[in-house]
């Protein structure tokens, strides 16, 4: 069974982030070994000059990198990153454990998105959207798109 990590930067602060993401945790048991690692987020304060922002970014980004298991390969969620749809997910990740990937790590930043240094260490860097969405949102997103890869690798029925 393939072990997913989703490395994140800040808590899931409202109930019904929360709860979805433990729908999606719950039902993605049958599928792989789901691993949720929270790491401290800075106050980002919205009149935050360059250099504040660069530091929150490298501090986020230190925490980040200080949890990665090195030997597993990262999946950073940038909004330049490469688009797939969720037959093209599924494919990647099928491909993966055809490559004998045991264990994948997903990175979500904080509300700046990620340091430098985390995004130089992506295998994968994937977006979803040129659009911005909250990190909390970006949890249920991407437990989503894992939960619905899974079905799409084992045939079974999803929503389109």
């Amino acid at each position: 069974m393939m072990k997913i990590t989703i490395l994140a930067v800040g808590r899931l602060q409202e109930r019904y982030w929360q709860e979805a993401c433990a729908e999606y945790g719950k039902r993605l048991a049958r599928y792989c070994a789901l691993q949720v690692i929270e790491v401290r987020d800075e106050k980002a304060p919205e009149n935050a000059s360059d250099a504040d922002r660069a530091g929150i970014l490298k501090t986020e980004g230190e925490r980040l990198l200080a949890k990665l298991d090195p030997s597993a390969p990262l999946w950073t969620l940038e909004i330049r990153g490469k688009r797939m749809d969720s037959e093209g997910f599924a494919r990647a990740l099928e491909q993966s454990a055809v490559q004998g990937i045991s264990h994948l790590q997903f990175a979500i930043g904080g509300s700046l998105g990620l340091d430098r240094a985390v995004s130089e260490r992506a295998a994968v860097k994937l977006s979803f959207s040129d659009m911005t969405f909250p990190h909390q949102l970006m949890r249920v997103i991407l437990s989503e798109q894992i939960y619905r890869a899974f079905r799409i690798m084992r045939g079974e029925p999803y929503h389109k």
